[in-house]
């Protein structure tokens, strides 16, 4: 296996900060924190150098909220000038990882994404005839940072590279703290007793970190080899915490599955047991927000209903004078381009012809 040593002067160079930066500030270039830091970027970018050249850079405080989109979840930004700093770690740690991944992960990577992930999971379904479909609970909240950080080690062999990865580790304590719901992990026989030091290290990467994403893959990278090189499952397709396993015997998935919860609790994850179900494929997979069949997609009546409500506000505040229709259009586009890759243009259709803007009725 080979490991990866002098990474350091690579992650604090001027010209990847510069590129993490043109990162970071994508998209965010109207937000007060973003334009603070452009205003004076020459001299924002060389002082984030020197902290990073000298190992003094302390990650800042979040800010958290709520989005109810699909569910409830707690977002956590960090300050931008450490979004630049996130972005340059990743910058130089991604490619070592992308090289390891498996093919059939499709989260946060190039070329990849939820639409991939759709359309791979839709070519199994019509290649097996069942389907085990899991998810883990709260899988940010309980990601352990001993044994993230001992995942990251492994490769990395640069103490100022994981010194900085324990910086970023230990700015997230205590973020998702109050989203944890304590698990306590057993041997096969239900017996002995979970580790009271394991079960009281620090977990929990912020959502919304540009890392958190990253190691999240991380984290899960060995289970997914796990699952083609052990289980020898040929139909797999994962997306965050998010995964399904196919194949023609319902007895051998369900083997699959005991021995996916028994590797999880290994990474002190749970799955939810009651929707790890064996099914035929042609009753529908739910999965990333649509119903998935061997010979098309439906949308789950959750997005449209949650697109609705949003649609509507949206429209309250530019009738209001809060919002321009740029950003209605912006928004309505977003869940256009979603949306159509199920067979939904009915609902489509049906939703945005009632408001009578012909501009948002055009690329339905």
């Amino acid at each position: 296996m080979k490991t990866h040593r002098n990474l350091y002067p690579q992650v604090c160079s001027f010209e990847n900060i510069y590129r993490a930066y043109r990162k970071a500030r994508k998209g965010k270039r109207g937000v007060a924190t973003t334009a603070d830091f452009e205003y004076d970027q020459e001299r924002e970018l060389l002082r984030l150098r020197d902290e990073l050249q000298t190992q003094t850079w302390q990650p800042g405080p979040y800010h958290s909220f709520y989005i109810h989109d699909p569910k409830k979840r707690l977002i956590s930004a960090a300050p931008f000038r450490d979004r630049v700093a996130h972005h340059a770690l990743c910058n130089v740690l991604e490619p070592i990882w992308e090289a390891r991944f498996i093919h059939d992960t499709y989260a946060n990577r190039p070329g990849k994404g939820t639409h991939a992930a759709l359309d791979r999971c839709q070519q199994y379904a019509r290649r097996f005839q069942y389907v085990l479909q899991c998810d883990v609970k709260q899988y940010f909240p309980s990601i352990d940072h001993a044994l993230l950080r001992d995942e990251l080690a492994r490769l990395i062999k640069d103490d100022a590279v994981m010194e900085m990865c324990d910086r970023i580790l230990a700015s997230g304590v205590g973020v998702l703290a109050e989203e944890y719901e304590m698990q306590w992990f057993f041997d096969s026989d239900g017996i002995g007793g979970d580790d009271l030091f394991a079960a009281l290290r620090p977990r929990g990467l912020p959502i919304g970190n540009l890392t958190s994403q990253f190691w999240a893959n991380v984290y899960l990278n060995r289970f997914d080899h796990f699952v083609k090189r052990e289980l020898k499952c040929a139909g797999y397709v994962r997306y965050v915490d998010d995964f399904v396993l196919f194949d023609d015997d319902k007895a051998r998935l369900r083997e699959w599955g005991a021995r996916v919860m028994a590797y999880l609790a290994t990474l002190r994850l749970k799955l939810h047991e009651a929707r790890a179900q064996v099914s035929p494929v042609t009753h529908g997979i739910p999965f990333l927000g649509f119903r998935v069949y061997p010979t098309h997609r439906r949308l789950k009546r959750r997005s449209g209903v949650n697109f609705q409500r949003r649609f509507k506000m949206l429209r309250d505040q530019m009738a209001r004078g809060e919002l321009d229709f740029a950003r209605l259009d912006a928004s309505v586009q977003g869940w256009l381009n979603h949306a159509r890759y199920g067979d939904t243009y009915g609902l489509r259709r049906s939703i945005l012809s009632r408001e009578r803007i012909p501009h948002l009725c055009q690329n339905v």
